[in-house]
């Protein structure tokens, strides 16, 4: 029997960390493991969209349609072929929201509302939320809504704790005032460069500070990973047996395990 949707948001205020990579393949690998999976896009930049070869000037209705219109989640998914994935897409409309929400009531609260009508329906094991690289009103509506936790993106570069300081900072605020359940999930350390002294010490200083809470799979900077927005696809479809696929793979199994949801999983 179908337990409800675990809601995800995968926030970082620093660009270029991974992200919205992070977003897409793990998606990809939660539904090669059996899992049903939403990837919501609340990124005005729309990369995950894109990412999915989904074209962010052509979409009708998006997640902003969801956001300021009032319009159900289930008018604007549509299926991504090739991989299994469901996708809210963003669009560059999105980028008016931030204002547009300022005089609208309980405006943390809507996405909130507007997914938990999916949730309670069973439709999807996972939905897994693309934050944009803001601390603003979209990245805390993605914090309010995650019933899960927060993914944290880590880049494995010298400033890597700049600025998770103020992130916790956020997610703290959020979970006093908006969402009690809000937890810190785990972070993911990405373009990992295992050729450098740098990245070890960034891992072994991240794991430092934050114990258990710092996923055993690491994404290791690859070219294949980079390249694949580019074809509209996942890496699990591009590269399937790449390092980076690999790396995500790990990562979802991992995650599968840690939810209690591995025996879930096709194959297990």
């Amino acid at each position: 029997m179908r337990t409800m949707s675990i809601i995800y948001a995968l926030a970082n205020q620093k660009g270029g960390v991974g992200k919205t990579t992070t977003a897409v393949n793990l998606g990809a690998y939660l539904v090669e493991r059996g899992q049903r999976v939403l990837l919501v896009d609340i990124d005005p930049q729309a990369n995950a969209t894109s990412s999915l070869g989904v074209e962010r000037v052509s979409v009708p209705i998006s997640t902003y349609d969801v956001l300021v219109n009032d319009i159900p989640f289930a008018r604007i998914v549509r299926s991504v072929d090739q991989t299994g994935l469901e996708l809210a897409p963003s669009s560059p409309d999105l980028a008016g929201a931030t204002v547009e929400l300022v005089e609208m009531p309980q405006r943390e609260y809507r996405l909130h509302k507007a997914l938990q009508a999916l949730s309670s329906s069973h439709a999807y094991d996972y939905v897994l939320i693309d934050c944009p690289p803001s601390l603003g009103i979209l990245t805390v509506s993605g914090l309010t809504a995650a019933t899960g936790g927060v993914i944290i993106p880590v880049q494995c570069e010298y400033l890597a704790l700049e600025g998770l300081s103020q992130l916790a900072r956020v997610i703290r605020l959020v979970r006093q005032a908006l969402n009690p359940e809000l937890t810190l999930r785990g972070l993911v350390m990405t373009m990992y460069d295992a050729r450098t002294n740098l990245s070890q010490q960034v891992v072994a200083e991240v794991r430092r500070h934050f114990r258990k809470r710092v996923f055993k799979a690491i994404i290791p900077r690859s070219v294949r990973l980079s390249e694949a927005p580019s074809f509209g696809v996942p890496i699990n479809v591009h590269a399937p047996r790449s390092s980076g696929a690999e790396a995500y793979d790990a990562l979802a199994e991992e995650l599968l395990m840690g939810d209690g949801r591995l025996n879930d999983a096709r194959g297990d």
